[in-house]
């Protein structure tokens, strides 16, 4: 895999456009890749994790052990909620989940909503998404509509699979994972390429 970025940083920055783009703006398809910034890190590894339900063996921990042959797969009533509440409030930018349509078929989801707020009493919906037969990792930004707003700070966040593809009833997602900024971004971290592009390319217009 080639891990020179400074070409494919400086074609996503020359491509206009895409970063002001609705967040509605077509149905993510996901990418192979799983690519972030150099300058976020994964902010849920102590988190308190949580699932709405699940179907023996396939529970909330098949979502963070790296691997994408497992799966959580609900076990219950639509929305499918996975719950990720934090010791203390966090600073988030992205939720990337991975998904596979051609091996899940009507148990991909294709409608999702990310909640955050300080408990399960006050989350407010910041982001639905649709998703067209995704392949891969999905990136959703949690950025808000004004371009300063580039994160949330939050105690907690819900993912709710809203549908899913062909009317399927229970959903499999088979990795997330959350980014937040690093306290002191590193100017420069060449192994890092930006996810803008594969946002970009993911995104019909």
């Amino acid at each position: 895999k080639s891990m020179e970025s400074d070409g494919e940083e400086e074609a996503a920055a020359a491509t206009p456009g895409t970063a002001g783009a609705a967040p509605a703006a077509g149905r993510l398809k996901g990418c192979p890749e799983l690519s972030v910034e150099g300058d976020m890190r994964e902010m849920a590894k102590t988190a308190a994790w949580s699932v709405s339900s699940c179907k023996p063996g396939n529970g909330v921990a098949s979502l963070r052990d790296d691997s994408l042959d497992t799966y959580w797969q609900s076990d219950g009533a639509q929305p499918h909620l996975v719950n990720i509440q934090f010791q203390k409030k966090v600073q988030l930018q992205l939720v990337v989940l991975y998904v596979d349509f051609k091996l899940d078929e009507s148990y991909t989801p294709s409608k999702i909503s990310i909640r955050a707020g300080d408990g399960f009493h006050n989350l407010k919906e910041i982001k639905t998404v649709d998703l067209l037969k995704p392949v891969g990792w999905v990136h959703i930004s949690l950025s808000g509509t004004d371009p300063r707003e580039t994160f949330i700070h939050t105690f907690m966040l819900q993912i709710a699979v809203l549908a899913n593809h062909l009317n399927g009833r229970d959903t499999h997602v088979r990795q997330i994972k959350i980014y937040g900024p690093r306290p002191n971004p590193v100017p420069h971290q060449p192994f890092h390429f930006t996810s803008r592009e594969c946002i970009m390319y993911s995104t019909i217009r």
